[in-house]
């Protein structure tokens, strides 16, 4: 597997919504094997652009040198372009993602953005709520399929919603196996709940 994990960049990306997930990739620490992955960050152009929080990005690469044979995983956090359907272009390679068989994981806005793909018309999901899809997405099939959770992974496919940045980052870290069971559910009392003896539980880990 791919030790490249890419992370999409565009303007008013929602800088909160997956700092968890690259960060504890990145850095190894407690992972199963060595090294963490490498974070590569895709935007359509090469030229900076600016977070919600007014924070500037440069990106590594431009999404049509993006390809799924060299990706581990492709992250789409949210942003408030994702409704006007100026980041479709993201959409397009998250569907051609998981048709070669290379999960996503896009939260907030980003759902919009795989829903407008067909993505979430077969697969369980989440997002902020439901009606922030049927609203935002004409066409959008998967009402049935939606699941009133923090965080959803069916597939190749994970979801979340805005205020989901632990949870959507247990699904990441899940689906991609970087922790032990034990470890994963020590991480997450520990970021989601604040409960300081996961701290003890993942120091152990980390010495086994």
């Amino acid at each position: 597997m791919s030790k490249t994990v890419h992370h999409a960049v565009y303007s008013t990306l929602a800088d909160w919504e997956t700092g968890h997930a690259t960060t504890h990739l990145r850095n190894g620490v407690w992972h199963r094997e060595p090294g963490g992955f490498e974070i590569v960050v895709v935007g359509e152009t090469l030229d900076p652009i600016t977070t919600a929080g007014g924070l500037r990005i440069v990106p590594d690469i431009t999404l049509d040198q993006l390809s799924p044979q060299d990706s581990a995983l492709l992250i789409l956090p949210g942003a408030d372009t994702w409704v006007s359907g100026e980041l479709d272009g993201f959409g397009r390679k998250a569907k051609e993602f998981v048709a070669a068989g290379v999960p996503v994981a896009g939260i907030c806005g980003a759902t919009v953005g795989l829903a407008r793909q067909g993505l979430l018309d077969d697969r369980a999901h989440t997002s902020n709520v439901l009606e922030f899809l049927t609203a935002t997405v004409p066409g959008y099939k998967g009402a049935e399929r939606y699941v009133e959770a923090d965080a959803v992974t069916d597939g190749d496919v994970i979801t979340a919603g805005a205020t989901e940045p632990e949870a959507f980052a247990r699904e990441i870290f899940t689906r991609l196996n970087v922790y032990t069971p034990e470890v994963l559910e020590a991480w997450f009392r520990l970021f989601k709940h604040s409960d300081s003896s996961a701290f003890a539980a993942l120091e152990a880990a980390g010495q086994s």
